[in-house]
């Protein structure tokens, strides 16, 4: 099977174990599951999580993105050869004092997820700033090539370009050496996410350790609470998908602590970090975990007191809503947040496993005609 044709990640699991020739019960005892739950995720009466599907994917011996499924890559000629040419550097631009502003209007766009402009921007902005950090050598000019790196893991991620996303993160460690030490602390808070990807969270939490070691000798005052906290932001995530109750409930403990010295959200190299952001994660974090009234509960004291988070954090805030609410067997509020994530951020929803998996669960749940399930259920290229 092509990993751009894809019929959706619960589906795949089917699509995975018959090219194998495994019974759903071979599957279901090499990876630990029932054979009841398995079987209801491969006709879509449940949603597969991320939790079941790495414990699904080792036992096929795939990563978790594969058993998901990538969207179908674009032409990246131009920014392969972008990344490829890191120390090959070409004519210095002509105008280097726009380069920041320009990478402040890509995190722009990524925070609004309008991920068609941002690709086409990456590779003349990436070369430009990569040239122009060889003949400087300012570890700010350096932090630009990293942020800009960043930018790629996060658009490669979306679209489970893994093999783009892995290439981003080593060149944007490469870069961060040369860099601001925040920049260090970001590239492995986006490394331990490639982990996450492929569903290694025990490996991403390992580098997330690390990195907080590093973060606490290395960074001072609101970077330091910055730095901190989005790493922690990581580990819960690594930790809920583990179900590791002590460990998450640490970093959630620990991410609180640094968002009361950022009482307001900040956005900087490419991310968000505050209140807000904070509580996306442990509502997100709930939902693997199954505590998904816990998940709801907070959402609503979320969302009443007023969302002031990008697109790009919304979005997927509205998804987990919708995992809670499936699970609880809610359908009609699982479509109005399904609805609000692709009002929010279309172009994110269109690839997002947990969109395309709650919409296959929903439209094979429904025993009905249901118009604007359908008409989700088209944009996401899923059949009624």
């Amino acid at each position: 099977m092509s990993a751009n044709q894809v019929p959706g990640p619960g589906a795949n699991v089917a699509a995975h174990r018959k090219e194998l020739g495994l019974s759903q019960v071979a599957l279901a005892r090499r990876a630990g599951v029932s054979v009841s739950l398995l079987s209801k995720i491969e006709i879509g009466d449940r949603a597969l999580t991320q939790g079941v599907g790495a414990a699904v994917a080792r036992s096929m011996n795939l990563t978790l993105h594969e058993l998901l499924g990538s969207a179908p890559e674009a032409n990246l000629n131009e920014l392969n050869y972008a990344i490829r040419r890191f120390d090959v550097p070409g004519e210095p631009p002509s105008a280097p004092e726009r380069l920041s502003r320009e990478v402040d209007e890509l995190n722009a766009l990524r925070w609004k997820t309008e991920l068609a402009a941002i690709r086409l921007r990456l590779p003349s902005l990436l070369t430009r700033a990569t040239n122009h950090a060889h003949l400087s050598g300012e570890p700010r000019d350096w932090t630009l090539v990293a942020d800009i790196y960043g930018v790629i893991y996060w658009l490669a991620a979306r679209h489970r370009w893994m093999h783009l996303a892995e290439l981003a993160t080593m060149k944007q460690k490469t870069a961060a050496e040369r860099a601001d030490p925040i920049a260090a602390i970001v590239a492995a808070r986006d490394d331990a996410g490639t982990f996450l990807n492929s569903g290694d969270f025990s490996g991403g939490l390992a580098i997330i350790d690390r990195a907080i070691v590093q973060a606490e000798s290395t960074l001072s005052g609101r970077e330091k609470a910055f730095g901190l906290g989005v790493l922690h932001l990581r580990g819960l995530t690594l930790a809920g998908r583990l179900k590791d109750k002590q460990t998450t409930n640490r970093h959630i403990e620990a991410a609180w602590r640094a968002a009361e010295e950022i009482p307001e959200e900040v956005a900087k190299h490419g991310m968000q970090f505050g209140p807000e952001q904070t509580a996306t994660h442990v509502i997100s974090t709930a939902s693997d975990m199954d505590q998904h009234r816990r998940a709801l509960d907070t959402a609503e004291d979320l969302i009443q007191g007023g969302l002031t988070l990008p697109a790009n954090r919304v979005a997927p805030l509205y998804m987990n809503l919708g995992r809670s609410q499936l699970a609880l067997g809610d359908q009609d509020g699982t479509l109005e947040s399904l609805e609000k994530a692709w009002a929010e951020a279309p172009e994110m929803a269109a690839v997002h496993p947990t969109s395309l998996e709650l919409t296959r669960v929903l439209v094979s749940q429904h025993k009905r005609s249901n118009e604007r399930l359908t008409r989700l259920a088209e944009r996401a290229g899923i059949t009624v």
